[in-house]
Parts: C-alpha cells; sequence; structure tokens
C-alpha cells in the first residue's frame, strides 16, 4: 500500500469533524464526471433485547475543481424489547402499554421490557461542497428522516480555510435541526401514575387523563470548530470543539420510574420527566501516524452538559496491511458517563416528586467497551470488500444510596451485550 499524501489524510480528519454536523468528505472521489459509490449493511443485535438491520448507500458525484455532490439513503428496521425503566419485582408486573391498547407483562425478577418496540425508519441527505478560491471552502446539506412516531429535518452549512501551504486547515459548522415526537396515544404528562387496565368501567377515560398534546416539538442547534494540522509527511493531527444547544420536548413519552414500598416492592409507575432544555459541549482530539504500511488512529473526546453528564471516550485503530489488497484492522473502543442530576434507578413512596426524574439506563453512571476487528480487501477499479465485527459490553453502576428490601436481591442493573455486524462494499 502506498503512503497516503498528506492532503488525503487531512481530508480523512475533516470528515471527522464535518461528520459531528453531518457534513460529507469528498476524499472519495474518482475522476470528474464519475459517480463513487459507499454501501454497507449493518446488523447489530443485543441479548434479548433490541436487533436492528441498517442498509445504508452513498452516492458522490465529482463535477471538477473540487466541487462534488453526496447523496445518501438509510434504512432502519428495529424489533424486540427495550427496557421501560420500572424496577425488577419477586412478582410478575403488569404495565400499560404506550397507546394504552392492551397490557405486557414482566415475569419476576426479570427486567422489565416493553417488548412494542417496533419501527422502520428512512433518511435521506444530501451534501454540496466547492471551493470559494484556493484557500476557502464551503459546503451546504440537507438531511431528512421519518419513522413511524418520530421524524426530523436538518440542514447544516460549513467553511473551512487552508493555511500554511494547505497544511493547515480551520474547520467551522453549523446546523439546525426541527424534531417532531408523536406516539400513538398522544404524550403523557411528565410525572403523572400509569393507569392499569384491571377491567374498571371509567379506564379508558382514566388513561386519556394521564394524556397531553398529540405531539411534541424539539429544536436543536449544533456548531463545531476544529483544526486539523499535518505533523509531517507521516503524521496529521486534529482538535475540535463542539457545542449543541437542545431546547422542546426531551423526555422520552416511554419511560417510566417505579415507585416502591419500605419492602422494594413497587406501588405504582410514574412517566419520567426531563427537562426542556440542555446544553452539550465536548473536545475532541485524533492522530493518525503511518507506519511503513500500518496506520494508527487514535482519538479522544470529553463530554460535559448542564444534566450534570460528563464522558470520556477513547477510540483506537490499527490498520494491519498484510498485502497490497488486503488489510486487518483490529478496533477498542472504551466510554465512561457519569450519571444526569435527575436520574434515579427508583422512587421511594413518601418522598416529595422531583422536578425531574428518569430510570433510563442510558442516563445513569455507565462504562462500555466494544472490540472488533474488520477485514477489507482491494479489488479492481478502486473497489473495496469489507466486513466488520465487534462486541458490544455495556455495565451501569448503582449510586442510590439506599436500596429498600427485595431491590437488594434482583439484578437493578443487568449488563447490555451487543454484537455487531458490517458488510461494506466501495465500488
Amino acid at each position: 500500500m502506498q503512503l497516503m499524501k498528506p492532503k488525503k489524510i487531512r481530508h480523512a480528519l475533516t470528515a471527522a469533524t464535518c461528520g459531528l454536523l453531518g457534513v460529507n468528505s469528498s476524499d472519495s472521489l474518482g475522476e470528474e464526471g464519475d459517480w463513487s459509490f459507499d454501501s454497507a449493511v449493518l446488523y447489530y443485535s443485543e441479548v434479548d433485547r433490541v436487533t436492528a438491520v441498517e442498509p445504508v448507500i452513498s452516492a458522490t458525484r465529482d463535477f471538477g475543481e473540487e466541487r462534488a455532490l453526496n447523496l445518501k439513503f438509510v434504512f432502519d428496521t428495529l424489533s424486540g424489547a427495550s427496557a421501560n425503566g420500572a424496577t425488577p419485582s419477586d412478582q410478575p408486573q403488569t404495565f400499560t402499554r404506550p397507546s394504552g391498547k392492551g397490557a405486557y407483562t414482566a415475569a419476576a425478577e426479570e427486567t422489565p421490557l416493553d417488548d412494542t418496540f417496533r419501527d422502520n425508519r428512512f433518511a435521506l441527505s444530501s451534501q454540496w461542497e466547492q471551493p470559494i478560491n484556493r484557500d476557502y471552502k464551503t459546503g451546504f446539506g440537507i438531511n431528512f428522516s421519518t419513522e413511524y412516531d418520530y421524524s426530523s429535518l436538518s440542514a447544516n452549512a460549513n467553511l473551512s480555510r487552508d493555511f500554511n501551504k494547505r497544511n493547515t486547515t480551520l474547520n467551522t459548522g453549523l446546523s439546525l435541526a426541527y424534531d417532531t415526537v408523536n406516539p400513538e396515544g398522544n404524550i403523557p404528562f411528565g410525572l403523572s401514575s400509569m393507569v392499569i387496565d384491571n377491567g374498571q368501567a371509567n379506564y379508558r377515560s382514566e388513561f386519556n387523563a394521564t394524556r397531553g398534546d398529540s405531539e411534541e416539538n424539539k429544536d436543536i442547534l449544533d456548531l463545531i470548530i476544529g483544526l486539523t494540522q499535518v505533523i509531517d509527511r507521516k503524521t496529521i493531527m486534529q482538535v475540535s470543539y463542539s457545542f449543541s444547544d437542545v431546547s422542546g420536548y426531551l423526555t422520552d413519552p416511554f419511560k417510566i420510574v417505579s415507585v416502591v414500598g419500605d419492602d422494594g416492592r413497587p406501588l405504582e409507575y410514574r412517566y419520567e420527566q426531563r427537562p426542556d432544555g440542555r446544553q452539550k459541549q465536548s473536545l475532541y482530539w485524533q492522530v493518525k501516524h503511518q507506519f511503513e504500511t500500518d496506520i494508527l488512529d487514535l482519538s479522544y473526546r470529553y463530554f460535559w452538559d448542564d444534566w450534570g453528564i460528563t464522558s470520556h471516550t477513547i477510540d483506537l485503530r490499527y490498520r494491519w496491511i498484510l498485502d497490497g489488497r488486503h488489510y486487518l484492522e483490529p478496533h477498542i473502543r472504551y466510554y465512561d458517563q457519569s450519571e444526569a442530576d435527575f436520574y434515579r434507578r427508583f422512587l421511594i413512596q413518601g418522598e416529595s416528586l422531583p422536578d425531574h426524574v428518569s430510570a433510563d439506563y442510558r442516563l445513569g453512571n455507565m462504562q462500555a467497551l466494544t472490540v472488533g476487528i474488520r477485514y477489507g480487501m482491494a479489488l479492481r477499479n478502486e473497489q473495496e470488500l469489507s466486513l466488520r465485527l465487534e462486541y458490544y459490553l455495556q455495565s451501569n453502576d448503582n449510586t442510590e444510596s439506599v436500596v429498600p428490601g427485595i431491590l437488594n436481591d434482583v439484578e437493578l442493573y443487568p449488563d447490555v451485550e451487543a454484537i455487531i455486524v458490517q458488510l461494506g462494499f466501495k465500488f
């Protein structure tokens, strides 16, 4: 394999920066007027939980003079069961489905899972890139996605400036998004109590009393600024800062929190309630170095927000070139996160209800490890076939000061395990 040119390495790292805003890189362009395609099928499966299949195809056309158009289509199909937030118990538990039509039951000592999780998502995006002059380059894009109860529309723009004989690049980007959630059964009032159908004549009116509007919206503003520097012929480094402001409906309408008694058994279930605003910030650093043939890719990300969450992410890839046509790329990623200020695994009867609460494990104190490997094979005419296989393990920690009764004998924080398989083809 030939040594990657500094300009091509810079484009690869620029793509990582712009990727936070949905901006694409023209690094994969072929000859002027040609279309190049990048396709993949991703299979993701959690043990006893969610399974997802995601085919993706991206098409890029080179119009010459560094002008390029990228079109991308994504289709997701998801099925399985998702943790609803309730605690396990030593007895079976019955929950009302989000629509209010019917119920589902969790067995004793098992994590309550909502088996209504079924969805398909379509996503389309387009991106245009072109130079303004020798030193400046700009890009614009539009993205749209829709699924059964959620839709999103966003637009982005980015501007880059080259310095130092194009060995230094400053990137800036802006993205605006407008999302709409409209679950079947309407939006539950935060902190209201779940109504269980026990055959009562007024069940439907009681259920409707816990529901508000049929849909809610949220607005998202993302900003990013990054600097990419070619260190030498074999090394390139990037640093970036990103800021995100999200306002509107940020609660998950499908998540609940158990209210337990002194014995730890659930007495009722409350719908979660999150703040209606969130500001997120992150710092990102990445370095790529090419040895004689192999390539090292190392990155670190520090994240913090005004919900009290901080996280650290370390990502390491090493592309081991077997010969001119084949490579192996081992991958390891470690993630560590603190919990949100309003995260509670459960509420205890008699306590005052907080203004905000969620038992969603994704907001809890956790660690996650991803290990895997990718195999790639170069074909004729710059085509490439690749296969990625990874294992994911997530563990949550107990931070509750008091764990009453039977909750000491059940698994409050089960691990989440998943297998990821991806088949890719560039042509």
